[in-house]
């Protein structure tokens, strides 16, 4: 009896002690898409690791709010698709902000401004689209890029599924020029393409483009992480350390 009646004891003092331990929540995943073929900031390395300025940003992010951060390499075609299909959380992917996507997506706070740049071959004399009048300009299809291009009068735009395969139709001859986000340019031409590319216009004329994090409309709890965490990001400055490490000053 008096064995028994300790063991209740026991058990009682157990579940009091078991009630008063602090309640750990599961650590909340979200699942971002990037269509890894826009170095510095979004790529696949030689060890075929995803990696950028975006990816180091977001696992930035989400150490900084307190979320885990899973990154999957998505083509651009269907990137926007498979948000609205729920098949992830979020585009970290070089997304511009623009009246026109914020009509179906929501959108964080930016985390990188950005302009379009024009590239050519070094043996080119154009320096403006409209030196191009009646050639054939290449650029990413669905990109803010290609839309200049499309909207340039005289120009033949001529689409690509990635931006690496419109670099290397210009550095070969195929093409007289392409059109891209400025950090993006300055990888291909500065660096991978230095020997036979030059950067000749920064294009003005239109705003300046900030890159954000995409989530379907209405999604509160993911676009508030996203925003606490981008918020701290810059207020340590670790976005100017990114920046720093992927694309210089």
């Amino acid at each position: 009896m008096i064995t028994r009646f300790i063991t209740l004891i026991v058990s009682f003092f157990a579940s009091i002690f078991m009630l008063c331990q602090p309640v750990v929540a599961a650590e909340k995943t979200i699942v971002f898409a990037s269509d890894a073929t826009w170095p510095p900031m979004e790529f696949v390395d030689e060890q075929k690791n995803l990696v950028g300025y975006a990816i180091d940003m977001v696992h930035a992010i989400a150490k900084e709010a307190g979320f885990k951060a899973e990154i999957k390499n998505t083509a651009w075609d269907g990137i926007f698709a498979g948000l609205a299909a729920g098949k992830y959380d979020a585009i970290a992917s070089s997304v511009s902000i623009t009246e026109d996507r914020k009509k179906s997506m929501d959108f964080s706070e930016p985390y990188y401004t950005v302009r379009q740049a024009l590239i050519v071959r070094k043996d080119s004399n154009a320096t403006t689209l409209d030196d191009l009048k009646g050639q054939k300009v290449g650029g990413q299809i669905g990109t803010t890029g290609y839309f200049t291009i499309k909207n340039a009068s005289g120009l033949e735009a001529k689409s690509y599924d990635e931006i690496g395969l419109a670099m290397e139709d210009l550095n070969v001859g195929r093409l007289a020029a392409v059109v891209c986000d400025d950090p993006v340019a300055a990888n291909y031409a500065l660096k991978r393409y230095k020997d036979s590319l030059k950067i000749v216009q920064i294009i003005e004329g239109g705003e300046v483009e900030q890159y954000g994090f995409a989530v379907n409309k209405g999604n509160d709890e993911t676009l508030e992480l996203l925003n606490r965490g981008l918020s701290l990001v810059k207020e340590k400055g670790i976005d100017k350390e990114l920046q720093l490490k992927w694309i210089g000053q």
